[in-house]
């Protein structure tokens, strides 16, 4: 089911899910220990039913098939590990020890997403 859907509104799921799961890890400040599986779908829950343009184009039979919801849970779990599995860019990790040098702390991050969630903190931190 989920493969019979157009490629725009598969890359528009994936997005989604990449969105969500980001907000969702700065909501927690990348603290694995807080990551709960319940709230985070939760919050994909939300995010689909009140935001997704795409979730409107799913036909209902196709929202309602097991077989559709496993798909979408394979499609949540090759996201989320594509997303820890990406590290973050040489440049990057140069800004965020320079700027760690400057406001003396030492945050550790571990892929590019939570490097972003470090680097923008690091920002606010030094506007204060």
């Amino acid at each position: 089911m989920y493969k019979s859907l157009p490629p725009s509104v598969k890359s528009s799921i994936t997005k989604s899910i990449s969105k969500v799961f980001e907000k969702y890890m700065t909501q927690i400040e990348w603290q694995e220990e807080k990551y709960q599986l319940v709230d985070f779908m939760a919050a994909w829950k939300a995010y689909i039913e009140n935001e997704a343009k795409w979730y409107k184009q799913v036909p209902e039979e196709t929202k309602l098939a097991p077989a559709f919801h496993e798909s979408i849970a394979e499609r949540i779990n090759q996201t989320i590990e594509r997303i820890v599995n990406e590290p973050p860019s040489e440049e990057q990790v140069a800004r965020i020890e320079a700027k760690q040098e400057l406001l003396h702390t030492s945050y550790d991050y571990a892929c590019r997403a939570e490097a972003d969630f470090i680097e923008e903190k690091l920002v606010k931190k030094s506007l204060d």
